[in-house]
């Protein structure tokens, strides 16, 4: 058996958690600088905004109904995730963390216990010890889980956890249960299967399997097998190295000036290398891209990029970001404004198997001693407190109008409570 735990609309709890006056109203977390709607609490829902809608968009609505409004507050929203992750782990055997807000947990050898207890408690627990609803969804594999998770979203009766384990019970919810949100059925595989008349999980566990191997390849035969009640997808009990790693960011206005821009770029370098290193990964590629403003008219060289390959695999964001910055001079045009940028690492392996090259002149032990002790400092002291020159001293420049308090990651965030 598998569980799912799914954060409820996460950043818009995370943010209610701090300002319960907030609970029943409308609320909104925007995206990198306060651009669009990432999070909606179910009453802006209610209201009609929709996934993703510009603020500029909806600002007339977001008035009306004095809906509040919250700028992306990724260091509060991953420190109530790991909150959260840690209550789970005090509850089953194993878990996978999915995503900042969902995490499945490995139940098997617990199948002889009231399993909907189980998830009910584990909802409760939950908000208990974060103040993050979450809804607990527990079935015979990973994709019965997810959708058994958001029939307790919604369905309040469910008081936060659902079990999912009879036939019957099983083809009863497919039955209700859209194509669109089946884990693991893409925008165009689903616009294929409506042609062919399949609106609901249930009709898809009624296609012939060969069609779908045809049609979906192997991915899709999986999906239908769990659906089924058969697990094909492996519990991850390590996550695996990824196998590309990227820092982007659209900037708060255009950036003409290329010392600002190389400034920022170097920042992204020195981000995207740390969690190179963390994973304990090097890479035999970098990417560098700048943007500028695609809904400007007449706009010319919208996209541009650059690639370089390092003779011997590095993780070092001295040789790297002297890399990056050769290709950012080569394809920067003076006077473009550029809106966003990004470095991307790629062709990874273990930093432990190391191809070295005969007339490679680089000491790259003292390399690897520099960067742990820079990331040493960087993690106990404080972030990005050690960098290289080129990097922007200010962070990343970013429209951030309405950010709240970091309460539980700085010390002069944190709440005071008057008795």
């Amino acid at each position: 058996m598998y569980a799912l735990a799914d954060c409820n609309n996460f950043f818009v709890s995370c943010e209610r958690v701090f300002h319960p006056e907030l609970r029943n109203k409308p609320v909104i977390v925007l995206s990198n600088n306060d651009g669009c709607a990432i999070s909606r609490s179910n009453e802006a829902k209610a209201l009609g905004i929709k996934m993703g809608a510009p603020l500029f968009q909806i600002k007339d609505l977001v008035a009306r109904n004095r809906v509040a409004v919250f700028s992306s507050n990724f260091a509060l929203y991953g420190d109530m995730s790991d909150r959260v992750q840690e209550t789970l782990r005090q509850m089953a055997p194993a878990i996978e963390v999915y995503s900042i807000d969902e995490a499945f947990l490995d139940l098997r050898g617990m199948e002889g216990k009231d399993l909907g207890a189980f998830a009910r408690e584990a909802s409760a627990r939950c908000l208990k010890h974060t103040g993050i609803p979450v809804s607990v969804g527990v079935a015979p594999t990973k994709t019965l889980a997810k959708i058994a998770s958001k029939c307790c979203k919604e369905d309040p009766a469910l008081r936060g956890g659902f079990f999912l384990s009879e036939k019957a019970a099983i083809e009863e919810v497919l039955k209700r249960f859209p194509i669109d949100d089946v884990w693991g059925i893409g925008r165009q595989h689903t616009a294929r299967l409506k042609f062919f008349g399949v609106k609901t999980a249930f009709d898809f566990t009624r296609l012939p399997a060969e069609w779908i191997r045809q049609q979906m390849n192997i991915t899709g035969w999986h999906t239908q097998q769990e659906l089924l009640g058969f697990p094909c997808i492996d519990f991850a009990y390590t996550m695996p190295p990824k196998q590309q790693i990227c820092v982007s960011r659209s900037f708060a206005k255009e950036i003409r000036d290329y010392n600002q821009l190389a400034e920022q770029i170097s920042l992204f370098t020195a981000m995207v290398c740390e969690k190179l290193r963390k994973q304990k990964s090097v890479c035999h590629q970098v990417l560098v891209f700048l943007l500028t403003d695609r809904f400007k008219p007449n706009n010319i060289h919208p996209f541009e990029s650059r690639m370089v390959t390092f003779p011997v695999a590095t993780d070092s964001t001295l040789e790297i970001n002297t890399r990056v910055l050769s290709c950012l001079s080569s394809f920067y045009h003076k006077g473009y404004g550029y809106k966003k940028g990004g470095v991307i690492l790629t062709s990874l392996s273990p930093n432990q198997s190391v191809q070295l090259d005969l007339y490679d002149s680089t000491d790259r032990q003292k390399h690897t001693r520099l960067m742990k002790t820079m990331d040493k400092i960087n993690t106990q002291i404080a972030p990005g407190l050690i960098g290289v020159g080129s990097q922007s001293p200010d962070g990343v420049i970013m429209n951030r109008r309405h950010l709240s308090p970091q309460y539980t990651t700085r010390w002069s965030d944190i709440l005071t409570v008057k008795a």
